[in-house]
C-alpha cells in the first residue's frame, strides 16, 4: 500500500470514528431525555411539548439565518408544504405522548416502543415502498408480534404508549423520506406549522393561571427554554453521523437510546418489571439480534460486491 492510500484510509478511519462519536454522542442524550423530562415538573405533558416546539423553532430559525437558507421556505410548493404538516404531526404526536410516558411514570412503556420502532419501520418499508421481506426480517417480526402479546397480557391491556411511540416514529421516517429538503429546514418547516397550536396553548395557559413557565422560579422557566437546544443538538449530532457512518452501523448504534431509558426506569424510577414483562422483552431482543444480524451480514455482502467491481475490472 503506497503512501497516499495509507493516507486515505486513515483518514476515512479518522471519518468514521468521528461518526460512531456522534452517534454514540446523539441517541446516548436520548436515552437521557427521562432524567431531562423528569426536572420539568409540575409542567403537564402538553405544556413541555408546546415549549419544546417553540425552542426548538426559535433555535432552528438561528440556525437557518446563520446558514443563509432561511430564503429556501418561502419557496417551498404546496405539496411540500404538505407533506411538512404530516411530519409536524407525526413528530408532535411522538414527542407529546413519549413526554406523557415520562412525566406519567411509564419509561420502560417508552422504551418498548424505541426497540419495535425499527421493526415497524420494516413493515412501512414492506407498504408504502414495496420493498420485500428476507427470511430473517419475518422471523423477527414475528418474534415481535408475540412479544406484544406477551406484554399485552403482562399489562392486561395492549402497550398503546408503546405502540403509538413506534407507528408515530415510523410514520416520520416515511415522510422524512419524501420530503423533498434538508433536516434542518425541514425541521424548521416542522416548527412553523406547529408554533400557532404550542403559541395558542401556553398563552391560554398564562391567562388562565395554570401555566408553570414564569411561576415556578428561575431553574424552571430556563429549563424550559432549554428544550430547544436539547431537542436540536441531538439531532444535529444524528445528522453529523449519518453522514459518515455506514446504516449498518447506525442502527445498531440506535439500541442504545431504548436501553438507557429501560435502565433508567427500572433502576432510578424502580418500575415494576415482573417475570413476564421481562419475558416479553427478551422476546424483542431476540427478534433485535434476528433483524440485526441480518441487516449486517446483507451490508458486508454488498460491500465485498462493490470493493470486488473494480479488481474484476
Amino acid at each position: 500500500m503506497s503512501d497516499s492510500e495509507e493516507r486515505n484510509d486513515s483518514g476515512q478511519r479518522n471519518i468514521v470514528r468521528t461518526g460512531v462519536l456522534c452517534g454514540l454522542g446523539a441517541y446516548g442524550l436520548w436515552g437521557l431525555f427521562p432524567a431531562y423530562f423528569g426536572l420539568l415538573e409540575p409542567a403537564g405533558a402538553v405544556e413541555i411539548l408546546a415549549h419544546r416546539v417553540l425552542w426548538t423553532l426559535v433555535l432552528m430559525l438561528i440556525v437557518l439565518g446563520v446558514m443563509g437558507r432561511l430564503g429556501t421556505l418561502r419557496g417551498l410548493s404546496a405539496r411540500t408544504w404538505g407533506l411538512v404538516a404530516a411530519a409536524s404531526t407525526a413528530i408532535a404526536v411522538n414527542w407529546g405522548v413519549y413526554i406523557y410516558g415520562v412525566v406519567s411514570g411509564r419509561v420502560v412503556e417508552t422504551a418498548l416502543g424505541y426497540f419495535i420502532n425499527p421493526l415497524v419501520s420494516v413493515v412501512f418499508g414492506v407498504l408504502f415502498f414495496r420493498e420485500r421481506l428476507r427470511p430473517a426480517q419475518i422471523a423477527a417480526l414475528v418474534l415481535a408480534v408475540c412479544a406484544v402479546v406477551v406484554i399485552t397480557v403482562d399489562y392486561g391491556r395492549p402497550p398503546i404508549i408503546a405502540l403509538t411511540l413506534a407507528l408515530s416514529f415510523a410514520s416520520y421516517g416515511v415522510i422524512k423520506k419524501i420530503v423533498p429538503l434538508d433536516p434542518r429546514t425541514s425541521l424548521t418547516g416542522e416548527g412553523i406549522v406547529a408554533a400557532p397550536f404550542a403559541l395558542g396553548y401556553v398563552i391560554f395557559l398564562a391567562v388562565t393561571g395554570t401555566g408553570t413557565f414564569l411561576g415556578h422560579g428561575v431553574d424552571h422557566t430556563a429549563l424550559l427554554v432549554s428544550a430547544g437546544l436539547v431537542t436540536a443538538v441531538p439531532l444535529l449530532l444524528f445528522g453529523a453521523a449519518a453522514q459518515r457512518v455506514p446504516l449498518a452501523t447506525l442502527g445498531m448504534l440506535q439500541y442504545l437510546t431504548p436501553s438507557l431509558q429501560m435502565t433508567w426506569g427500572v433502576v432510578v424510577l424502580g418500575e415494576d418489571m415482573p417475570a413476564s414483562r421481562w419475558i416479553g422483552f427478551v422476546l424483542i431482543w431476540i427478534a433485535l439480534a434476528v433483524y440485526s444480524t441480518d441487516a449486517l451480514v446483507r451490508a458486508r455482502r454488498q460491500r465485498a460486491v462493490v470493493t470486488a467491481e473494480p479488481r474484476a475490472a
